[in-house]
């Protein structure tokens, strides 16, 4: 499975692309405007430094504006996928832009029948908000089996990109549903590393080692 930084923090995308926990980024005009920074010249810059796919959103919401936005974002990098939301007039730029050979993230998907749409246009990412539903008391995951199981049934090519992540449980459930991507905060990657378990053996292990003073170097 692979994993998208959901941020625009340069240095936080960067510190766990160190560790090749980074095969893309999933970016939007609100976490950049978080930053004070030009959302142009921060997705540039997120494109130099991450080989693989960068979600870079439009902020229209008319068809023949969200193109136009699609193709000058797409300038900016071979790397950019063009964000736009799970609209018909989203879908209607997702067939346009995907006809051009450009990367397509479909966005603020909630249903199967939304994935059924955006794989028909020619989506490279759909993107379900887990977490989004679980707030409304649905479930989140149960959609990601569900549009794992409609892809397969007819071979769609669209990858599943699990959003909306909340929690190292989220991360679990998305890659044994079979999940092609989740995209998650820095802290949420960060927290998959966490047990307490682990914490409490290597508390012990320390412990014992202090009381026999034994070094390495």
């Amino acid at each position: 499975m692979k994993f998208f930084v959901d941020s625009a923090d340069i240095d936080a995308i960067a510190e766990l692309n160190e560790l090749g926990m980074v095969d893309g980024v999933t970016t939007n005009p609100s976490l950049i405007m978080k930053s004070g920074r030009d959302i142009l010249e921060v997705t540039k810059e997120i494109c130099a430094l991450v080989e693989g796919p960068v979600s870079a959103e439009v902020v229209s919401t008319d068809a023949d504006q969200m193109i136009a936005e699609g193709r000058k974002l797409a300038e900016i990098a071979p790397n950019i996928t063009v964000k736009v939301p799970l609209t018909w007039d989203g879908l209607k730029a997702c067939k346009v832009l995907s006809g051009e050979g450009k990367m397509v993230n479909v966005t603020l998907c909630f249903s199967v029948n939304q994935a059924l749409l955006a794989a028909k246009a020619g989506a490279t990412f759909i993107s379900p908000f887990i977490g989004r539903l679980d707030d409304i008391n649905l479930d989140g995951m149960e959609l990601i089996a569900d549009i794992r199981e409609v892809y397969d049934n007819y071979g769609f090519e669209t990858q599943i990109l699990a959003a909306s992540i909340r929690s190292a449980n989220h991360v679990a459930e998305s890659a044994r549903i079979g999940a092609d991507v989740i995209t998650a905060p820095p802290a949420v990657i960060k927290a998959l590393a966490s047990h307490p378990l682990t914490d409490k053996g290597l508390a012990a292990f320390l412990a014992d080692i202090e009381k026999t003073g034994q070094k390495i170097l």
